[in-house]
């Protein structure tokens, strides 16, 4: 009998019990009136939650041994399995089952599940539209600002000429200079691109010219001893040098390209997951809203965990150092 409860992982009961919890609360507690008939997808979203406690209960009692990696991945977030139906709970009981926040301000879980059936093709092609538009802009951005960094951290004349302009204007706001860029730009979209790419560009640009500015004199002084060129010295020397510098930079680069992303979208683009904002809001579709803001937050927190594993890759050496 012990063995057999050494065997049971107790935090994934408790989660499981916490799921069934919420699935019995959704089921059985009657909605609030509020000024239609119900709330929609209240079933699916209740069976859905006693689904996920059935899934729950099979590692919690086989035990992180018999289910391998995805046991031990769960262990790990096995406190954050008993507060998300926790969390659910209050925000349902809150919404739905009393009506203590009033609608349409403060939707339900289950809304989201209405937005995800009923209008994902507008919202999946508006987050096709960000997409698109931050890779445009981000990937622009982040070779100028790499290619300059370098150029001012190697030439002498570039750091003399180049570098007080890029202290002087770089810290300027990449969305304030929205209304000038879609008066100049030959489109809105055109616009948005430079307004990503100047965003990632400031903090590309002078962490590359850091890295390489940093580098030792000595393993230039070594390279030259041993023939290399001026080009070598730059693309494998100075240039591996300064990458973890580079990446820190892209990183910054990638949060203030987003949030430009946003502002551009609200303000000219008329496509996007910030246009999608607008959208929902003067409809007073806050459901919508809320749905676009998680898209967004997954979105975002997704392409920086990829940069990142592209840093420890690249970096292999440096694996760990910086967290995410």
């Amino acid at each position: 009998m012990p063995a057999r409860t050494a065997r049971l992982w107790p935090l994934g009961l408790v989660a499981a019990l916490a799921w069934f919890g919420l699935g019995a609360l959704t089921l059985a507690w009657p909605n609030e009136p509020a000024g239609f008939s119900d709330w929609t997808f209240t079933t699916e979203f209740g069976l859905a939650a006693l689904a996920v406690g059935a899934l729950l209960l099979v590692p919690a009692l086989a035990g992180r041994a018999r289910t391998g990696r995805v046991g031990a991945r769960l262990v790990h977030a096995g406190r954050w399995l008993v507060a998300l139906p926790l969390l659910l709970a209050l925000w349902e009981v809150f919404t739905a089952k009393l009506g203590v926040l009033p609608p349409p301000f403060f939707a339900p879980p289950q809304s989201l599940i209405d937005v995800a059936v009923e209008d994902w093709p507008r919202l999946g092609l508006s987050t096709a539209h960000s997409v698109r538009l931050l890779a445009h802009g981000f990937l622009l951005g982040a070779l100028a600002g790499f290619v300059t960094g370098v150029w001012i951290g190697w030439s002498r004349a570039a750091g003399y000429w180049v570098h007080p302009v890029l202290r002087f204007l770089g810290p300027v706001p990449a969305s304030a200079l929205l209304p000038l860029a879609f008066f100049f730009a030959p489109s809105s979209y055109a616009a948005a691109v430079f307004l990503i790419g100047l965003a990632t560009f400031f903090p590309v640009a002078v962490l590359a010219w850091s890295g390489v500015a940093s580098v030792n004199r000595q393993y230039y002084d070594v390279a030259r001893t041993l023939g290399a060129s001026e080009w070598f010295l730059v693309l494998r020397v100075a240039v591996p040098a300064a990458l973890p510098q580079v990446f820190v930079g892209l990183f910054m680069g990638l949060g203030a390209s987003f949030s430009v992303l946003v502002t551009a979208e609200m303000m000219g683009v008329k496509a996007g997951l910030g246009w999608y904002l607008q959208w929902a809001q003067g409809w007073a579709a806050y459901a919508n809203m809320y749905a676009a803001l998680i898209v967004m937050a997954v979105l975002c927190s997704g392409l920086i965990t990829l940069l990142f594993t592209v840093r420890d890759r690249v970096l292999s050496w440096q694996k760990g150092t910086v967290k995410w």
